[in-house]
């Protein structure tokens, strides 16, 4: 697993934002259960009711640090990239019972979304370990979540695709046809004002495609969409000559036969939008 971490001057704006959006007027439930109450301490703990890899238990406790400042104690029995399995007893709450009782919902949603994607990235990467293949995400993200759902497929086992627009070129279908149909003037195009820090990808739907990317010196073809036949035959046409990719139409029943293609790097925006969010909840401690 990568030590990529979410650092907390990063993650605050995102949690704030969070809590404004779920109790922008406060919580009336919470405040008229405790209005005139004496008792404030409540204690929780933190468990899963389903297996799976736990992933972002941080920004879980980072929520209720920045609800309560320290009127909160957290006591973590895992971190992230941990196996956790049904019944297992993540973490223990105990504090002011207002913030408590305010943040629990925010929380869970952040880690159990998380936790889920990293759980199911895990299944693909048990896969595609054995070919040596890589598997990495898309930009086909959630807005203004992307940073939390790549955390959760680098602490499932996998790598990253480009960040952002910015990362890499990365020359599609609608670029290319933009240019009528010329991969070759796409990626002249690009060369022309590129940073030497950037690699440029290439999309192909056809071998003809793949032939006119390797004469252009592309770092990444990347095998769109196409059948596991032409995968082999356009890997073994680049030789070795460019990184090989394939995308499209990725499921745990078909991602091992398409490591065995050949291909170095397999995308799937599967892992990400497909990944459900893992059971976890709240057991009240009397």
């Amino acid at each position: 697993m990568s030590n990529y971490s979410l650092e907390n001057f990063v993650i605050d704006d995102y949690i704030k934002s969070a809590l404004k959006e779920d109790m922008f007027w406060g919580d009336i439930t919470t405040d008229a259960i405790l209005y005139n109450e004496g008792k404030n301490e409540f204690e929780l703990f933190l468990s899963t009711r389903q297996d799976g890899i736990l992933a972002g238990i941080h920004v879980f406790k980072r929520v209720f640090e920045l609800l309560s400042g320290d009127e909160v104690k957290i006591e973590l029995y895992f971190k992230d990239g941990d196996t956790i399995k049904k019944g297992d007893k993540l973490a223990k709450l105990k504090g002011n019972a207002g913030y408590i009782l305010k943040g629990e919902r925010l929380a869970l949603n952040f880690v159990q979304k998380i936790s889920g994607i990293a759980t199911y990235t895990r299944q693909f990467y048990d896969i595609a370990k054995k070919y040596n293949v890589k598997i990495t995400d898309t930009r086909k993200n959630t807005p203004n979540f992307r940073l939390f759902e790549k955390y959760g497929v680098i602490i499932g086992g996998h790598y990253l695709h480009r960040f952002n627009l910015s990362d890499c070129v990365m020359l599609k279908d609608n670029h290319i046809a933009f240019l009528g149909g010329s991969i070759t003037s796409a990626v002249k195009k690009v060369r022309e004002n590129l940073s030497h820090a950037h690699k440029i990808e290439v999309e192909c739907d056809t071998i003809e495609q793949v032939k006119e990317a390797l004469l252009n010196n592309v770092d990444i073809i990347m095998l769109d969409n196409m059948s596991l036949d032409k995968m082999k035959e356009c890997t073994k046409l680049v030789n070795k000559k460019a990184i090989v990719e394939a995308s499209g139409c990725v499921t745990l029943e078909n991602v091992e036969e398409i490591a065995k293609t050949g291909v170095d790097v397999i995308s799937t925006s599967a892992i990400v939008m497909k990944a459900q969010p893992l059971d976890l909840g709240f057991d009240y401690i009397n």
